[in-house]
């Protein structure tokens, strides 16, 4: 007899396809994942649902937004191009930092024939081709003065803590500190844009970024406002690195889900970009990968510390207690915006 066909619970599901079953809702919501249900109403994943969820999650590790994923699964094969164009790029520039290391192997073996033994230093450049930036600083008031080291600094770092948690000043010393960053801060959308707009029309060719940008995550369903030009103005600059205090002000929640998901696939090579933020869908614990960093700012003002991105990791609830949804992130504005110079 054939064996009968096992159905899997959302957990089991996202646990197989290497996604959180947030990303599930999510492919259900836009029409591109349909579970089945119990007879209690249950989702229930079978092979079929597998399948397309698989074809789903892949898409979307190339870089595509949703909409291009649907247009993509409903025969659009034109709709990959883009994306298949941008993992060609990072694909050849994998290549030509594997053949760096290939010749720097070369150059060692050749010596060695030569009587020459490598010493540390050659050793340590053919182990550790890219060398991300790091930081050392004592840090300003509340800690006073305590020495803060933050190292091997990753594409997306995410800073959190309670409100007076001192995150606000940590943010600003780590753009004081790294060569060349910006911080973009609450009073950048002030003037209603026009700021911004007079930067876009000056300057033709981040224009063209921008809107590159922008018509991706509103295809992954992002809200055209004010607010998101000027974080993609931000973002799309050529500074060294950005610290952005509250992306989540004045974007819905999938406006910050969408602007998530394009900063995740810029790559392992893209520049750092901190984010501070108590909203869950910025900073998503379920979804964090392995170019992502925490930084967490405790209440009783002890050091800030980076904190794993595992349940039961030290700090890892305190992070957890901090957060929480747009919707009610929304209606604390007010309270923010009174407090923000002590946190």
């Amino acid at each position: 007899m054939p064996s009968p066909i096992r159905f899997l619970n959302p957990a089991e599901a996202a646990r197989r396809l290497g996604v959180s079953t947030k990303a599930l809702r999510l492919y259900e919501r836009r029409g591109l994942v349909t579970p089945q249900r119990t007879a209690a109403g249950w989702r229930a994943y079978g092979p079929a649902e597998m399948t397309r969820a698989g074809q789903v999650a892949a898409l979307r590790a190339l870089g595509l937004s949703l909409a291009r994923i649907a247009d993509v699964l409903d025969g659009d094969a034109q709709a990959l191009e883009p994306a298949l164009a941008a993992h060609q790029a990072a694909l050849e520039q994998q290549g030509r930092q594997l053949a760096e290391a290939v010749e720097k192997v070369g150059a060692l073996r050749a010596g060695l024939a030569r009587g020459r033994t490598p010493d540390a230093e050659d050793l340590v450049r053919l182990l550790t081709p890219v060398v991300r930036p790091g930081v050392a600083f004592d840090l300003p008031w509340p800690w006073g003065g305590e020495p803060f080291t933050f190292l091997d600094i990753p594409p997306l770092t995410y800073i959190t803590g309670p409100l007076g948690s001192g995150k606000t000043r940590l943010a600003l010393r780590l753009a004081e500190t790294l060569p060349g960053a910006v911080f973009l801060g609450l009073d950048r959308t002030t003037d209603g844009g026009a700021a911004i707009r007079a930067g876009l029309d000056a300057d033709s060719a981040l224009a063209a970024r921008v809107d590159r940008t922008r018509a991706w995550l509103i295809e992954d369903g992002a809200t055209p406002s004010d607010d998101l030009l000027a974080l993609l103005a931000a973002l799309e600059a050529e500074a060294a690195a950005l610290v952005i205090d509250m992306p989540e002000q004045g974007l819905n929640s999938p406006t910050q889900a969408a602007l998530v998901a394009w900063l995740r696939r810029r790559g392992p090579e893209a520049r750092p970009v901190f984010l501070l933020t108590r909203s869950s869908a910025i900073l998503d614990l379920a979804a964090l990968g392995s170019g992502e960093a925490l930084l967490y700012c405790p209440a009783n003002h002890a050091p800030p510390m980076r904190v794993a991105r595992y349940p039961g990791s030290p700090g890892y609830e305190a992070v957890a207690s901090c957060l929480a949804s747009p919707e009610v992130r929304a209606r604390t504005a007010g309270m923010m915006a009174v407090m923000r110079h002590t946190g």
